[in-house]
C-alpha cells in the first residue's frame, strides 16, 4: 500500500517509475499477498522472497541493475532477501540514491548487517526509532516520514438514508478478529435496523449466521473500496493487538473516504492525535465501550462531524502527495 500510494504520486509529478515487485509463485506464499488484477506495465517481477521458513530468497541483480533509474526506495519487510539486497544497495553506490523504509516491527526482524548501507533510513514514527533501529544507524541517515494516507475523496453524493444503518469490513484479518463486532452488532440490532457487510478476498466465510450479515468473497481495489465506504454508514477494522511496532495501511487507505472509522485500540492506531478526546478513528478497548461509540455515532451527530473532522484533517496532513514530495526531497 506505500509503494501504491506514494508510486501514483510519482507519476501524477511526471516522474518515471519502475516496480520491481516478487515473483508470483513465491509472494502467493504470504497471505498479504494476492493478485487483484493485472500488472501495470511498470511492473517488473525480479525477486524471490524467503519462505515462512526463512529460507530461499534471491534477487535478480541483472535485471535490476539494467535500468536506469535515480534513486531506489526499498519497501522492507520480513519476507525479503536481506542479504541479496545489501549487495544490490553496495553495486548502486555512486549510481542511485537508496532509500530504505522499514515496516519491521521490531529489532529482531530488520535483519540487514548494516544500515549505513542505504543513503537514508526512513520510519513512520518516533515508537520506530526508540524500538526499531536507534542505535543502528547514525541521525543524519535516519527520517521520520508518516504513512501516506489516500487523498480526501469525499462521496461523489450525499448517501439516501433509509433508516437502516450500514456497516463495513473488507480484507483477509483472520476471522476470530470480528468476534467484537458481531457482539456489539447483536446488541444494537435490538435498538436499530441495521445491516453488516463483510467482503472477504478468500472463502473463509465468518461462522456465523445474522439476518443483518452480508457476507461476499471479492478481491478489491482501492476504488472498489471507496464504493463501497461511501456508501457505509460505518467502517469496522479488525485488528488483533501485537507487541511489534505497526501502523495500520488499511486505516491510512480509508480515511480519506470521510467514513467513519471504529477499530480496536491497538498499537496499530496508538500514534493517532486527538483533540478534545476525539480521534480521527474511533477507538474501543471494550464490547461495552464499542457498543456505546457505535450508538454515539448513530445518534450524535456533532460527534460523528467531530470524527470526520480529524480524519479529513489527518489525512491532509499525511495525504500520499505530501509524502512523496518529502521522499523525493531524501533523494536529492
Amino acid at each position: 500500500m506505500h509503494a501504491e500510494l506514494v508510486g501514483r504520486e510519482f507519476l501524477r509529478m511526471g516522474d518515471s517509475l519502475t516496480v520491481f515487485a516478487p515473483y508470483v509463485e513465491s509472494a502467493s506464499r504470504w497471505w498479504h499477498h494476492r493478485l487483484i488484477k493485472e500488472d501495470e506495465e511498470y511492473v517488473v517481477r525480479c525477486y524471490e522472497e524467503v519462505d515462512p521458513a526463512g529460507r530461499g530468497g534471491r534477487v535478480d541483480m541483472d535485471t535490476i541493475l539494467g535500468h536506469e533509474f535515480d534513486a531506489l526506495i526499498v519497501e522492507s519487510y520480513a519476507s525479503l532477501p536481506y542479504g541479496d539486497v545489501e549487495k544490490l544497495v553496495e553495486r548502486l553506490k555512486g549510481r542511485a540514491k537508496v532509500l530504505l523504509v522499514v515496516h519491521e516491527g521490531g529489532p529482531e526482524q530488520l535483519r540487514y548487517t548494516d544500515l549505513e548501507v542505504f543513503d537514508r533510513v526512513v520510519v513512520f514514527d518516533e515508537r520506530y526509532v526508540r524500538e526499531v533501529v536507534r542505535g543502528r544507524v547514525s541521525e543524519d541517515r535516519l527520517a521520520i516520514v508518516p504513512f501516506p494516507c489516500h487523498p480526501v475523496a469525499p462521496p461523489p453524493e450525499p448517501r439516501r438514508h433509509t433508516g437502516r444503518v450500514r456497516f463495513f469490513s473488507f480484507g483477509r484479518q483472520p476471522v476470530r478478529e470480528y468476534a467484537p463486532y458481531i457482539e456489539a452488532l447483536d446488541r444494537l440490532s435490538r435498538e436499530y435496523e441495521l445491516e453488516y457487510l463483510v467482503v472477504r478476498a478468500d472463502d473463509k466465510r465468518l461462522q456465523v449466521e445474522r439476518e443483518w450479515l452480508v457476507q461476499r468473497m471479492e478481491r478489491l481495489d482501492t476504488p472498489q473500496i471507496y464504493r463501497y465506504l461511501h456508501a457505509s454508514d460505518v467502517h469496522l477494522i479488525p485488528k488483533g493487538d501485537t507487541h511489534y511496532v505497526v501502523v495500520s495501511s488499511t486505516l491510512c487507505q480509508c480515511l480519506g473516504a470521510l467514513c467513519p472509522t471504529v477499530a480496536p485500540a491497538t498499537r496499530h492506531f496508538e500514534m493517532l492525535p486527538a483533540k478534545n478526546g476525539v480521534a480521527p478513528a474511533v477507538l474501543y478497548t471494550s464490547v461495552d465501550e464499542l457498543v456505546e461509540k457505535l450508538r454515539r455515532l448513530i445518534e450524535d451527530e456533532d460527534f460523528r462531524r467531530g470524527v470526520l473532522r480529524m480524519a479529513e484533517e489527518y489525512v491532509r496532513q499525511n495525504s500520499s502527495g505530501v509524502v512523496a514530495a518529502r521522499l523525493k526531497q531524501l533523494m536529492v
